[in-house]
């Protein structure tokens, strides 16, 4: 008998033990989560930032373009 309960004993304790850290473990995967969605976010706003920055250019450029052909005609 006290085999029996030392064994049912042994086998509560395995499963604490082995299903302990599981808030500790949400914990670290959400704040990678977040971490991650953040630096997605920075490199989607410097693309985008990098684009209207280049149809900036384009835009004043052919701008220029035009004034410079309508000034030599």
């Amino acid at each position: 008998m006290k085999k029996l309960v030392l064994m049912a004993v042994a086998i509560v304790a395995v499963s604490f033990a082995s299903c302990g850290n599981k808030a500790a473990d949400a914990a670290k995967a959400t704040a990678d989560s977040i971490r991650i969605a953040d630096s997605i976010a920075a490199v989607e706003a410097a693309a985008l930032e990098a684009e209207q920055a280049a149809t900036d250019t384009t835009a004043t450029d052919s701008v220029a373009v035009e004034v410079t052909e309508t000034v030599a005609e």
